[in-house]
């Protein structure tokens, strides 16, 4: 009997605390005006897919890189115009840059 009543205080105590932390979990939304925002047809971009030696063959090389990091091993090329991601050796997306006024 005393079993069951720990067992139900800890399941009380884990809902609880659970219950608890729900409000403190919130998201954010990030809005981006339209007329900030790059235009990805006006420059030749990276694919996705794209290997390493594609990208350096096509844009040249990297004005800087930083990485690689993590696991997977992904690093970033950066570029005048835009910035490549790649995860091991393949394009995983690429960010336009901001131009600024």
């Amino acid at each position: 009997m005393k079993k069951n009543h720990t067992l139900r205080t800890a399941f009380g105590l884990a809902a609880l605390l659970t219950a608890g932390m729900a409000p403190a979990v919130q998201a954010e939304d990030l809005a981006i005006p339209v007329g900030s925002q790059a235009d990805r047809s006006a420059i030749s971009l990276p694919g996705n897919g794209m290997n390493q030696a594609s990208v350096r063959q096509r844009w040249g090389n990297p004005l800087n890189i930083s990485g690689p990091v993590g696991q997977p091993p992904i690093s970033q090329w950066h570029y005048a115009d835009f910035v490549v991601y790649f995860e091991r050796d393949l394009v995983m997306h690429t960010v336009v840059k901001r131009q600024k006024n």
